[in-house]
């Protein structure tokens, strides 16, 4: 008559759950942080305005424009334009 098989003497070892993490963040991380910030609230706002196509378009040819050193702007105001930001009446 066969019985129940198994291994005497071994057991299955689950290591505890890890300490959670630190979350204070560092002054470089806050700064990537808040960059990030502001990247996100301009792609909403390009997609409010041009569409998701628009909005990543632009994203990935500035991602292109910096691996390739080109500059991101030319205009002497250092690229930004309030009189652009207001949303049409």
């Amino acid at each position: 008559m066969m019985g129940k098989i198994g291994i005497k003497g071994v057991e299955t070892v689950v290591p505890p759950p890890a300490p959670p993490r630190s979350m204070e963040l560092n002054e470089e991380d806050r700064s990537k942080d808040a960059f990030f910030v502001q990247l996100g609230e301009i792609a909403e706002a390009m997609i409010a305005r041009h569409g998701k196509d628009f909005a990543m378009g632009t994203l990935l040819l500035s991602a292109k424009f910096i691996a390739e050193g080109k500059p991101l702007s030319n205009r002497t105001d250092g690229g930004h334009d309030s009189k652009r930001d207001a949303k049409p009446a």
